[in-house]
Order: C-alpha cells, then sequence, then structure tokens
C-alpha cells in the first residue's frame, strides 16, 4: 500500500483523484487545501490529516519522514500557476508526483522539473486521460492505418458556459490560469498531438478573456480550434437542450463520440502510474508549448482557416 499525500482537496478535480487513490487500494496520509470546504474526503479517507496552510502540510510531511513514514506519492490539483513549485517541492523531498493538467504554465519550468527529478530521483506524472479514452485510441488507429499521406480536416469545438465566480477566481487572471486555451483546452490540444502526431503551425484569429480560436496543423491534420466558457457562444441545439457544455470534434465527415467516459479514467490513470507506465514531462511538452503560444501570439486574420463560429465574436 503506497502512501499519498493531496494538495488542493477543496477543487473541483480532487474527488476524481482521491477515488482513484481509493480504488487502487492505497491510502491518503494527508490533505492540504487553503479553503476548508472538504467533505468530500469523509467519503474516501475520513481519517487523512488536513491543514489549510502549506507550511504546516510540509512540516507534518517532514516529520513523518523523520519517523519512517515517507510518502510515496503527492497529487497535485492546487490551482495552474502553483503546479510548478508544488512539484519542485515534491521533488525535492523524494517524492514522485501525480500532477493535474496542465502540468506547467511555461515551457522553461519542464527544463527545470527535468533538473528536479535527475538531482532528487524522483519523478513527475501527469494525468492525460484522453490518451487513454477508447474513442481516441480508435481514432489513433485509424490515422495510423490511413495512407501516409492522408491529411484529415478537423474541427475541435468545446464551450462549457462558466458563471460570473468564473473570471472572479483565479482562473479568470491568464497568469494563473493560463487563459481558457490553457484551462479548459491543454488536453485537447495534447490529445491532436497524439492522434496526428508533430506540431507545424499554430495560429490565433480570436482571443478575449472568454473565447479563443484558432488554427493548428499538425502532420496529419488540419484543426479549426474554437474554446469558450461564454453561454451564448452556445449552438442553437444546445441552448435548445438546456446543456451547458458543448463538445464536438469532427473528422472529415464523421464526429469523434467521446462524451461518456470522458471523465472516468482518472483511476486507469493510476493504475498505469502505480505500474511504471505513467505520462511524464516529455508528454507534456508539445501541448504545454502549443497553449504557451496561443497564449502570447499575435492575432492573425482567418481567411479559409476560420473555424465556422469565429463569426460569433467578430
Amino acid at each position: 500500500m503506497k502512501n499519498f499525500a493531496l494538495i488542493g482537496a477543496s477543487g473541483y478535480i480532487a474527488p476524481r483523484h482521491l477515488k482513484a487513490i481509493k480504488e487502487t487500494g492505497h491510502n491518503l496520509v494527508v490533505a492540504m487545501d487553503i479553503n476548508d470546504s472538504v467533505g468530500i474526503m469523509d467519503s474516501h479517507f475520513p481519517e487523512a490529516e488536513f491543514f489549510t496552510e502549506f507550511e504546516d502540510f510540509t512540516a507534518y510531511v517532514e516529520d513523518l519522514a523523520m519517523k519512517g513514514c515517507k510518502l510515496d506519492y503527492i497529487s497535485i490539483c492546487s490551482p495552474n500557476y502553483l503546479h510548478a513549485p508544488h512539484m519542485k517541492y515534491a521533488l525535492k523531498n523524494g517524492i514522485d508526483v501525480i500532477c493535474e493538467k496542465p502540468l506547467v504554465l511555461h515551457s522553461e519550468d519542464m527544463d527545470t522539473l527535468k533538473d528536479y527529478e535527475n538531482k532528487y530521483g524522483a519523478s513527475v506524472n501527469s494525468i492525460l486521460q484522453l490518451r487513454l479514452h477508447p474513442s481516441i485510441i480508435e481514432l489513433k488507429e485509424k490515422v495510423a492505418a490511413a495512407p501516409a499521406d492522408k491529411v484529415f480536416d478537423v474541427d475541435l469545438t468545446y464551450m462549457t458556459s462558466r458563471g460570473k465566480w468564473y473570471m472572479k477566481s483565479w482562473k479568470g487572471f491568464d497568469h494563473k490560469s493560463g487563459g481558457v486555451a490553457t484551462n479548459i483546452g491543454v488536453h485537447f490540444y495534447d490529445m491532436l498531438h497524439f492522434v496526428f502526431g508533430a506540431l507545424k503551425s499554430n495560429e490565433v484569429h480570436y482571443r478575449d478573456e472568454k473565447t479563443a480560436s484558432g488554427y493548428l496543423e499538425y502532420e496529419r491534420a488540419r484543426v479549426k480550434w474554437f474554446l469558450s466558457i461564454d453561454a451564448s457562444n452556445l449552438p442553437e441545439n444546445a441552448v435548445a437542450g438546456e446543456k451547458l457544455t458543448y463538445r464536438s470534434i469532427t473528422i472529415g465527415e464523421d464526429e469523434l463520440e467521446f462524451s461518456g467516459g470522458f471523465t472516468d479514467l482518472h483511476t486507469q490513470s493510476y493504475q498505469n502510474i502505480l505500474a511504471g507506465k505513467g505520462f511524464g514531462i516529455d508528454e507534456n511538452r508539445v501541448a504545454i508549448e502549443t497553449v504557451e503560444k496561443i497564449r502570447e501570439m499575435p492575432i492573425v486574420q482567418a481567411g479559409e482557416k476560420a473555424h465556422p463560429l469565429l463569426s460569433k465574436v467578430l
């Protein structure tokens, strides 16, 4: 049985990590969050220690190690901008990491983390659950089986409506979340690289605090993408169905269906990590570099590369 800690226990994604630790038969020793609304822990690990101050958390972890109870993993579900420092703390103490996406906000942080891995002998593992989704694996196999010169035309649309709270939380500040393309889109960009190969070009056609759109070209795909947290951009068929989330990926004339199982792959991710088959820093590099450029590069005219919904915001 492995001993875990969890940073970010009150966050949206934390219950999936608690469930994964429990379902893989391991133990949560201690958790930390600056917010104390963590009653979800009672459903999984009611005996776990809990702190609201990072200094108290780190002192407890170090005291445990002095008593011969060294942690095996620290799972990190904290706000995006804190991922890098929290991973550095774990690695510096020889503790392996399981970190939510985006792994980091800046590509240079990946090089620093590699140095920490080498110096302290611990490793970074990331949650890239779309790589485990049966529909995505099937698509990857389909692309691999297609003629080598076949380049697919892809439209990626993801909208998930958020209320006024979103822009007032850390998620509404680019320097903390990385902006909308990073915060809600990084796993899609990873999936596109995973399926369609190396990234060749990257354009941004629109970007504000709630919406971004652009064009990506991979070895095997031309991708028009549109991401938004603004409910006014939802397609009519989504509004009519009173859905707050609209997710669509079309490859040519075919719609990729992957709604089912989209949120249920954390346990499988943990199983792979515990078996030594997790996704490390290098697997994250292309997606992190992609969103970093989307956040920083100048806006260009879309022309024929425009996503069908771009006209809604221009």
